[in-house]
């Protein structure tokens, strides 16, 4: 099932401002190999470069040491990648294909080396965007619902996509006495 725009991620915004953030976060990272950054300036005027083209707040970023996270390409996509919307009238088939993308791990069949084939699977299992998405738009969002979850007798189980599913469309939580 393919998603209205305002739900997709916007890939093309995202990729015109990729080459240049990634640029931006390895430049600063060969300076502070050779310069060091103690007084923290050269990371300040990176951060401020970088929120203003993207208008998101840095602080949520590692610019420092991103090599302990996903990478410099992931976190430069993240960066570049426009945050989710609030969207009226989502209908439960497209929750429901978010939630699929999301818990069982099917992405759109892009087949290709462009930018959007590159990145759309780390957006559905390795960035944030559905899930803040989620949480824009469901006042029952927990990332429990896609978390294992143990039983009483010590046995683990996962909600089932369309159990998250309805769970998000009726706003309630799940509770199983398993």
């Amino acid at each position: 099932m393919t998603l209205r725009e305002e739900i997709e991620p916007n890939f093309d915004l995202a990729e015109q401002r990729y080459p240049e953030v990634l640029r931006l976060i390895l430049e600063y990272t060969d300076f502070c190999d050779e310069h060091g950054d103690e007084d923290s300036k050269e990371y300040q005027r990176l951060e401020n470069k970088l929120y203003e083209m993207t208008g998101k707040e840095m602080s949520q970023f590692n610019l420092w040491e991103w090599w302990e996270g996903n990478g410099a390409e992931y976190l430069s996509f993240d960066i570049s990648l426009p945050d989710p919307k609030v969207v009226k009238d989502i209908t439960k088939d497209e929750l429901a294909e978010i939630v699929k993308r999301m818990s069982t791990f099917e992405a759109p069949d892009l087949n290709d080396k462009s930018f959007k084939g590159m990145f759309y699977s780390y957006i559905c299992f390795g960035s944030d965007y559905f899930p803040q998405f989620l949480k824009l738009n469901f006042k029952s969002y927990d990332i429990k619902l896609f978390q294992a979850h143990q039983d009483k007798d010590g046995n683990y189980y996962e909600y089932s996509p369309e159990e998250i599913t309805d769970a998000l469309w009726n706003g309630k939580l799940i509770h199983k006495n398993k």
